[in-house]
């Protein structure tokens, strides 16, 4: 059985049934923190619903997964293996925020998709697109894009990647789907970028080109990537070589011999912390530019999440990157922002690397998937390799994922859901910093920006169960770190549902301490 079922708390069958016959908020009156909160969000603005979305959570079975989960469990051990498998849905009756699984339980739904459902179940506008007439030939058939693209595509790169491009880089490459796709293309910009310095020249030599095919220098250089502690870029080959937040992803596979650095561990409240904090992003930054000055290989470039998600959110202040960019550009390394994760919307702005402040010192490439719904990466003109066939695949992207990017994006600014993300996230901090002054022990260490948020448990034990029982309880969401829970909602996320997250949070808490 998946490790992702089994993690379930004891049944729940009055909780069940209470969930099912009254409002989450109402069902929870006695509790001042929520009674508060209910309040408070019925003065806020609310992101327009999507027809049919669920009132509330409703919980039907009396454990989470229930039995038909479990049955579907079971075939599909048969042919692929479930063990990562936390739920199945219904795709059809899912909408808005919350997921309906296959035994007709609504769950809130606060992890999206490993962060990667950028308008929720069944939006409207993303239906109705769907049913386009635009829409259909993509479904026919897909093109090599890279070798007979549709005659409209040149129109679609403009459109769509451009409408939304990160400042300072007029060049987009698509790539097959997924995040490591990006970051592994990423990483051959910057290989060919720093092999032209040093050869002087862009185009390889004799002896590059045929050196390359017995993988031997110096066609196949000795260059490095430097990456952070803590840091998630793929399980590719390349970008598992950067990974750097859990054993379990890289054991086992061979690995290029490429440093790391620590990122700051800051402590919270940033308000009272600000020296330590300092110091502490100051020894990171030393680390960095020792290390591009002294490894033994050169390094094409620096690779960074804005947050460091799946090590456990870690932050750091804009000065730290600004910083960051300033060491790069002085070493002809590469900046290499990841928004895999961080981009499209969930910080309160579209890429978390405007956070950074960084005036027209932009990152040199910017990497996307999840919330895009296309793959690629975002990179200056002056990074397109000299020769063809080099940044290249036979899919380069997909027309129908950009047509979906491209619904996602006009919804976003149609509806104004990046101030929704801010004002819903600062909402969410300011409750669980209230839960964090009652039960100091299971939230400490709130922090984010837009709905992009985490906080910490005492340890990872307890974290788990709280966990548990959200899930047996109606809130899928999951943790990050040893000890952190992670939310990455839709951008339709509103305050009521924030209302009974942080409702059926309260209720974990004070059912784990007893």
């Amino acid at each position: 059985m998946p490790a992702g079922l089994l993690s379930r708390a004891p049944p729940a069958a009055s909780r069940a049934q209470l969930l099912a016959s009254i409002s989450a908020t109402s069902a929870r009156a006695a509790s001042t923190l929520a009674a508060g909160w209910a309040r408070t969000a019925a003065g806020l603005p609310a992101p327009t619903p999507v027809p049919g979305e669920p009132e509330h959570v409703k919980i039907k079975t009396d454990e989470v997964p229930g039995p038909r989960s479990r049955a579907l469990l079971a075939e599909m051990n048969a042919v692929q293996d479930p063990r990562s498998v936390h739920l199945f849905w219904d795709m059809k009756k899912s909408k808005g925020n919350y997921i309906h699984d296959a035994d007709g339980n609504a769950v809130l739904d606060v992890i999206g998709h490993i962060g990667s459902l950028p308008l929720g179940y069944n939006h409207p506008d993303v239906v109705a697109a769907s049913k386009s007439d635009e829409w259909g030939p993509h479904l026919a058939q897909r093109p090599a894009l890279g070798f007979c693209p549709p005659a409209d595509w040149p129109d679609k790169i403009r459109d769509v990647f451009y409408a939304v491009a990160p400042k300072g880089l007029a060049e987009v490459v698509t790539t097959c789907g997924c995040g490591a796709s990006a970051v592994e293309n990423a990483m051959k910009v910057a290989f060919i970028y720093k092999r032209n310095i040093i050869r002087g020249s862009d185009t390889p030599s004799k002896e590059d080109t045929e050196s390359c095919m017995t993988n031997d220098v110096p066609g196949s250089p000795d260059l490095a990537m430097l990456s952070f502690k803590g840091g998630f870029h793929g399980r590719t080959l390349g970008a598992l070589s950067c990974t750097r937040s859990k054993s379990i992803h890289k054991v086992d596979f061979p690995a290029f011999p490429w440093p790391m650095v620590d990122f700051p561990q800051l402590k919270y409240p940033l308000s009272e912390n600000h020296a330590v904090n300092k110091r502490e992003e100051d020894r990171c930054l030393q680390l960095v530019e020792e290390c591009i000055k002294t490894y033994p290989m050169p390094i094409a470039g620096l690779l960074v999440e804005p947050i460091l998600s799946e090590g456990g959110d870690l932050h750091a202040s804009p000065r730290f990157f600004q910083e960051l960019r300033r060491i790069t550009r002085e070493n002809e390394v590469l900046l290499i922002a990841d928004e895999v994760q961080t981009g499209v919307g969930g910080t309160g702005k579209f890429w978390a690397h405007e956070h950074w402040e960084l005036e027209g010192d932009y990152p040199d490439i910017v990497t996307f998937a999840k919330k895009m719904q296309a793959s690629g990466l975002y990179m200056k003109t002056s990074l397109r390799p000299p020769q063809p066939y080099r940044i290249y695949g036979t899919w380069m992207g997909d027309p129908l994922r950009v047509l979906q990017c491209e619904i996602v994006s006009k919804t976003i600014e149609k509806y104004n859901l990046l101030d929704n993300a801010n004002q819903t996230g600062d909402f969410i901090m300011s409750g669980l910093r209230q839960l964090g002054e009652v039960y100091q022990e299971n939230v400490h260490n709130v922090r984010g920006t837009g709905t992009f948020i985490a906080f910490d448990s005492d340890t990872g034990a307890s974290r788990d169960k709280l966990l548990a029982f959200m899930r047996t309880h109606g809130v899928h969401t999951l943790g990050c770190g040893d000890r952190s829970i992670r939310l990455r909602p839709s951008l339709i996320f509103g305050p009521k549902h924030a209302v009974e997250f942080l409702s059926i949070l309260e209720d974990a808490i004070v059912a784990v301490r007893k």
